[in-house]
């Protein structure tokens, strides 16, 4: 397999614009899978490519499952718009059917390569005793031929596909099957300082090699692929159009490890009430901002206690990505702090890979910023308490991460 293609480059540099206009002109034998976060994200691509039809998966076969459409597109040689969830549950005879089909793979944003399966430890502990599942060398293998339906179903899928596994005797980690990457013959993933996320430390665990590009609107109009150089980003020119608070309300968010998930988990209701008003202060009587014009994040737990009057339309996931909803947005709220779950880091490594959790922290932030008006390159007001956040974000505009 070739290198694969990762498109680095900031939101809004035309990453997208890029896959359409490469998907437009290939050639009409070539064929596409074109896999992304939203249902809306593959209604606009399949709008924007006008020269060719691309398909999306449905749940109407006698298997009432996605995965079985998607499978028989392939086989058709359909182009073929997805999401992320429905590509992530890819197994043995997807991967058969993709090899030697001669498919393109542009993945847009980086998917959740790995995961900790929804089980405990003591059910771990029964299916291994009653003769289901076995250990080997950590990888779990599903045995039992009896049992088909229940609540281990998704255990029994995840083993099936070859990609569970059993790390330090306390938990199961999926990781998304490796060989469906080599089956492809070219891959594009399209992202922005790949360097931090998962699916990076993923390919280097995996051994699969990529290579670094940029996008820049070329002649004609037309979106081109060009050398990678991060020092072009004009990150100075971007910062300044997010004005961060910098005032009293941020003394809750003073320690380190403050608005981290940790920290919301432990903190008392009395510390949750004034993150609370603080964060209603902010928007409300500084910024002026209607509930329409407000978007605001944290720990998805810690939301419904978080929530004022009037803004709960207002909450967008913090690991937002790729949409384009929240556009016309301006006064933001970011209460957390990002780190990597410790089960991921430490799957990570033990296996020697290396990770950087300071510029995946700035790189989740700004995904999500990303999703208000500054798209459009308009001033937005930024209310962003943890003191690490902040310096962290400063420290991205200064290339110091």
């Amino acid at each position: 397999m070739r290198k694969i293609k990762v498109i680095d480059a900031i939101m809004g540099a035309g990453k997208t614009s890029w896959a359409v206009d490469h998907v437009s002109s290939a050639e009409e034998s070539q064929r596409f899978i074109y896999i992304t976060p939203y249902l809306d994200e593959i209604k606009r691509i399949r709008t924007a490519v006008t020269n060719r039809t691309f398909i999306e998966p449905n749940n109407a076969n006698e298997e009432r499952r996605k995965l079985r459409s998607l499978k028989e597109l392939i086989a058709a040689g359909s182009d073929i718009a997805a999401t992320h969830s429905l590509f992530q549950t890819a197994d043995d005879e997807l991967v058969e059917l993709l090899t030697e089909a001669g498919y393109t793979l542009i993945l847009d944003e980086v998917m959740d390569v790995i995961e900790i399966a929804n089980i405990s430890r003591q059910d771990i502990e029964i299916l291994v005793e009653s003769g289901k599942v076995e250990i080997d060398e950590s990888r779990v293998n599903w045995i039992s031929e009896e049992y088909v339906e229940g609540r281990f179903y998704d255990i029994k899928q995840l083993s099936r596909a070859g990609n569970l596994f059993y790390h330090r005797g306390r938990f199961l980690v999926w990781t998304f099957p490796a060989r469906v990457f080599n089956a492809f013959d070219d891959v594009y993933v399209m992202t922005y300082l790949f360097d931090a996320q998962l699916q990076r430390y993923y390919y280097d665990l995996h051994g699969i090699e990529y290579e670094y590009h940029s996008v820049r609107k070329g002649e004609h109009g037309r979106y081109v692929l060009t050398e990678y150089d991060r020092m072009s980003e004009q990150r100075t020119e971007l910062m300044s159009l997010i004005d961060v608070y910098d005032g009293p309300l941020n003394e809750i968010g003073r320690l380190p490890n403050s608005f981290s998930a940790t920290w919301l988990k432990a903190a008392d209701s009395a510390t949750i009430t004034a993150a609370k008003n603080s964060m209603r202060n902010y928007l409300r009587n500084i910024c002026k901002a209607s509930a329409s014009e407000i978007l605001w994040t944290t720990k998805k737990d810690r939301a419904r206690s978080l929530v004022s009057k009037g803004f709960t339309s207002s909450f967008l996931h913090c690991n937002a990505r790729a949409t384009n909803e929240y556009a016309d947005r301006w006064a933001l709220a970011y209460l957390f702090n990002r780190y990597m779950h410790p089960f991921e880091r430490a799957f990570f490594e033990d296996r020697g890979v290396t990770v950087n959790q300071d510029l995946l922290a700035v790189s989740d932030l700004l995904q999500w910023v990303w999703r208000s008006r500054i798209r459009k390159g308009e001033q937005i007001r930024l209310y962003l308490p943890s003191s690490r956040m902040r310096s962290l974000l400063t420290a991205w505009s200064n290339y110091e991460i």
